[in-house]
């Protein structure tokens, strides 16, 4: 018969690996890690020109997705007010885009929320990228 302690031992020793297991399966399935995923090209995809109208389209699409204080209408206020839904605005700050992101912080939120290597100046991504931004943190950067 074996004592309590080689019981624990063989216990721990058996469910230990099944626990390391549930841990990275959780961990992996967590919207942290999932925010470095690509996203998808057929998540608020973009038909054609992105312009004023393809964007309010791509922010209603991204905002049924990552729910954002204010909603669709909120987020399309702040676009209109920052870029007037122009995907290639510009400012000698340096701000680009629909949300006119930061170009020096550009780089690092893209890859965070699943568009590594996009232009700050490609509509969809800087619409996703800072809907993602304020599902995550609220509008702070664009408080009016």
């Amino acid at each position: 018969m074996k004592t309590r302690s080689q019981m624990r031992r063989l216990m721990a020793a058996l469910l230990l690996p099944a626990l390391l297991a549930v841990t990275l399966a959780t961990f992996s399935a967590s919207p942290a890690a999932a925010s470095h995923r690509r996203i998808r090209k057929t998540l608020c995809p973009a038909h054609g020109h992105t312009g004023p109208r393809e964007v309010l389209r791509i922010i209603r699409c991204a905002t049924d997705r990552w729910h954002v204080r204010g909603g669709a209408r909120y987020a399309i206020h702040i676009a209109r007010r920052e870029s007037g839904l122009h995907p290639h605005a510009y400012n000698s700050g340096g701000y680009a885009g629909v949300f006119q992101q930061s170009v020096h912080y550009w780089g690092g939120r893209a890859r965070t929320y699943g568009f590594a290597g996009a232009s700050p100046f490609n509509g969809r991504a800087n619409v996703i990228v800072s809907i993602r931004m304020a599902h995550s943190g609220g509008w702070g950067p664009w408080a009016l």
